[in-house]
């Protein structure tokens, strides 16, 4: 703020020893330091204060970022939904079709009741194959090419 150097200091000393004489100096001396303990106080508390309103400027700026990204992230969430549910709303809508027309035409004929009881007509109940459950207490003999061959080995390195 100010630059005072020594020099300086020591002529507002002499001169404020001149002026306000010897018996006040010392009183006076005391109150401006007084005064100049307040005004650093009054100073750092600005300053302070000046530094927390720029504390929440930036943290305003900050959560406004915030949920500027926030919100861009969901419209391209909704706009991706509307998507895949645009999609198979068409999907549904294909297989409807399909189906409606499926309904209606069966092998190239319309479907109609005469047709209807011709198709019940034609179909015959399913026959059912006799299928014999295999024998689960027969013992299954052992092949004896395998045996054999075990037996001729082992003897052979033996001998």
């Amino acid at each position: 703020m100010f630059d005072f150097g020594f020099l300086e200091l020591v002529v507002i000393g002499v001169v404020a020893l001149i002026v306000i004489g010897p018996e006040r100096l010392p009183k006076v001396a005391r109150t401006a330091g007084h005064l100049y303990g307040r005004m650093q106080r009054y100073v750092s508390s600005v300053k302070s204060d000046i530094s927390h309103e720029i504390q929440l400027d930036e943290m305003r700026r900050v959560g406004q970022d915030f949920r500027e990204s926030i919100e861009s992230a969901a419209s391209g969430i909704e706009r991706q939904a509307t998507v895949v549910d645009d999609y198979l709303r068409d999907e549904v809508s294909n297989v409807n079709k399909v189906v409606a027309a499926m309904a209606t035409t069966e092998g190239g004929r319309p479907k109609t009741e005469s047709a209807m009881k011709q198709v019940e007509t034609e179909l015959m109940p399913q026959q059912s194959l006799p299928l014999d459950e295999p024998d689960q207490n027969a013992v299954h003999p052992m092949p004896s090419a395998e045996v054999e061959t075990a037996h001729g080995e082992s003897a052979g390195k033996s001998a």
